[in-house]
């Protein structure tokens, strides 16, 4: 089996967040080589502060599969998921996650919290980083210089 990679359609999402004015993340959830829900970061445009990426396209995603898990299924998002996102990919069984740039400040994955390695945590997807983080990191610093710059 090759390795197909779908972080450009969480790059797209990342795209559309950033002129939302929201922080630029983005993921998708793949199952069997499928997308089956795409999100951006809306938490400023829902005034929610859980509309993260990742939580927007599992909640998506779980209502797609009419359950509350997603075993088999993939989360592609474009930076490491905080404590928040982490807990809910685990809550959702979801069977690996692939993310781009790492988050030493906000991380729960491999920085901060740990979530998956806690013994509290139920259950802990494969984990594979560093996919298209050159990109996903550009788009991050350019959204923040803009706002500093302005």
């Amino acid at each position: 089996m090759v390795f197909q990679s779908f972080m450009d359609a969480a790059l797209d999402q990342v795209r559309a967040a950033a002129t939302r004015g929201e922080v630029p993340v983005g993921a998708v959830v793949v199952k069997d080589g499928r997308i089956i829900a795409a999100a951006g970061n809306r938490t400023r445009e829902l005034s929610d502060p859980t509309a993260h990426a990742e939580v927007l396209a599992i909640r998506a995603a779980c209502a797609a599969a009419g359950s509350e898990r997603l075993p088999g299924h993939d989360l592609y998002v474009t930076l490491e998921p905080c404590p928040i996102c982490a807990g809910t990919i685990s809550a959702a069984r979801i069977a690996r996650l692939y993310y781009g740039a790492a988050d030493p400040k906000s991380g729960g994955v491999a920085h901060g919290a740990r979530v998956f390695s806690h013994r509290q945590c139920h259950h802990a997807p494969e984990v594979y980083d560093g996919i298209a983080a050159p990109e996903s990191e550009a788009l991050l610093k350019a959204f923040f210089a803009q706002r500093r710059d302005a």
